[in-house]
């Protein structure tokens, strides 16, 4: 496939509301695919599929519900399977959920393209997988233990991919988001990223809040790199099952996040630091070299780019709340 194919083909988006899975709804529009979106709007918004609601076909329903997975597949022919509950800490307060969510859902989206005949499935996996492993930067292939329920849910859908793969002639891409943001994170909520959060708090003028000592490392990837990573994984020539790191290749400490993104909102209110979250790992830094190899993937948005652009949706944002 390549992306002229995409032109008229039939695609099924899960958690197509939410906040990457909108903007790859977007981008798949633009490439003239047919889109069904499958969404639950538990943590997605309605109001993300506004300017195209028109141009899609929307399928309300559960990930844990084997009948709205099936509905959802009929008749596509390809897969992004980005509907999950995230979030560490979540996962952490309610195990169970999660891994009913993120496990038990995965299979059931896996089984019903199977059912349907699909035969790519490109789906949303973590940073997270590479658990307590403490080196850097992180490879494909030296994953640690999980340090969470959402990080183990991650990594048994990777090997629930390569069991389809394997079983059902099925081809399965994995996409390992480190840390992604941009315009449509949501802010609010007891789960919210770090990024919505600080751009929350500096243009409310309110305290941000750091977990720890704020000298942990992220590598943050723009949304719409991930959304490349996408749709080159959907083209890709490749058969079986793999997963591969998707991220911007850079490290940044929160405390330097915290003072970049308060710097843009005009905001000169220190954070105040509280103690670090459980599950957390305390470095992340991609290595970008397979992902280079296998779909052609390099990011395109830097942090200050990045920010400059969520900047801007947030402030559109909190002025018409």
């Amino acid at each position: 496939m390549t992306k002229e194919d995409l032109e008229g083909a039939s695609v099924l988006v899960t958690g197509g509301a939410g906040f990457i899975g909108s903007h790859l709804v977007d981008a798949l529009i633009e490439f003239g695919a047919r889109v069904r979106v499958l969404d639950n709007l538990s943590t997605g918004l309605a109001s993300n599929l506004d300017h195209c609601r028109g141009g899609i076909d929307f399928v309300e329903g559960d990930l844990r519900a084997p009948a709205d997975c099936k509905k959802a597949c009929n008749g596509v022919g390809l897969v992004f399977h980005q509907a999950a509950l995230g979030s560490v800490p979540r996962s952490m307060k309610d195990p169970a959920t999660s891994i009913h969510v993120n496990v038990v859902g995965t299979t059931n989206i896996f089984a019903a393209a199977r059912d349907a005949g699909v035969h790519r499935v490109v789906y949303a996996s973590s940073s997270s997988v590479y658990g307590d492993s403490a080196k850097l930067p992180k490879k494909e292939g030296e994953e640690g233990q999980p340090l969470s329920p959402y990080a183990l849910s991650k990594s048994m859908n990777e090997q629930l991919a390569s069991v389809f793969a394997s079983n059902y002639g099925m081809s399965f891409v994995g996409l390992r988001y480190f840390n992604v943001y941009g315009p449509r994170q949501r802010p609010d909520g007891a789960y919210a990223a770090v990024i919505p959060r600080f751009f929350h708090a500096g243009l409310a003028g309110e305290t941000p809040m750091i977990h720890g000592d704020g000298a942990q490392s992220r590598d943050f990837t723009f949304v719409a790199d991930a959304v490349k990573a996408n749709i080159l994984a959907a083209i890709v020539d490749a058969e079986g099952s793999f997963a591969v790191n998707v991220a911007g290749g850079n490290r940044t400490t929160v405390s330097e996040l915290a003072r970049l993104v308060l710097d843009k909102a005009g905001s000169s209110i220190l954070p105040e630091h509280g103690p670090p979250r459980a599950g957390d790992v305390r470095h992340s830094l991609a290595d970008l070299s397979r992902v280079e190899d296998l779909l052609g993937y390099q990011p395109s948005t830097d942090l200050a780019e990045g920010l400059t652009a969520s900047l801007q949706h947030y402030r559109s944002t909190f002025a018409t709340t």
